[in-house]
């Protein structure tokens, strides 16, 4: 969990996304394959799937600077929103471990660009049609970083109520089991319930 301290622009940054991307993979910390892919909820939203889209999610800085700062085509669009919607669920063959290692890749190869990105260097977002936004949109590199500390926040959240109903594991306790911390008078680690 990210600590207050007297932190510059891209430190906070930094510690915010890392704060999201460690609550993501620890609301995995424990499960089974069988639960990874439970949506216990009304969505269809799985812890897998969860990761499986933020990977997607972080992977996109890498996906823009293939595209050297040009308009994706109509096709890349088109395969890019095909791709975005498969990446909320773990498809047959994938596994969790296989998905954690992903998301590990990513987030870290994320956070190492994040931390040399100039907040106040220009950027041009792609079009988001679903925002009612059909064209590119100038932009400052820090839009692009809090929207993406947005993104997994509310992915993050997603994961916290999913983890609930599928073993009544709370984030904090699932925090300290995973970083192998001991517990105190506010917060246990998770155990798994014995049978």
């Amino acid at each position: 969990m990210f600590q207050p301290g007297l932190h510059d622009e891209v430190e906070t940054y930094v510690g915010y996304l890392q704060t999201q991307i460690d609550s993501l993979r620890e609301a995995a910390y424990g499960l089974t394959e069988e639960q990874a892919r439970l949506t216990p909820c009304r969505s269809a939203l799985s812890i897998g799937g969860l990761l499986k889209h933020a990977t997607f999610v972080l992977d996109g800085r890498a996906r823009r600077a293939d595209l050297g700062g040009a308009v994706p085509t109509p096709k890349q669009f088109a395969e890019h929103a095909q791709a975005f919607m498969a990446s909320f669920a773990l498809a047959q063959g994938e596994t969790l471990a296989g998905t954690l290692a992903e998301f590990d890749r990513a987030a870290a190869a994320f956070v190492a660009d994040a931390r040399r990105t100039d907040p106040a260097a220009q950027t041009v977002e792609p079009p988001a049609p679903w925002d009612n936004r059909p064209d590119p949109s100038p932009a400052y590199e820090r839009f692009q970083l809090v929207h993406i500390i947005e993104e997994l926040a509310r992915h993050a959240g997603h994961a916290d109520i999913i983890r609930e109903e599928i073993d009544g594991a709370q984030a904090m306790s699932l925090a300290f089991a995973a970083t192998g911390k001991p517990g105190n008078r506010f917060v246990q680690p998770w155990r798994p319930e014995q049978p």
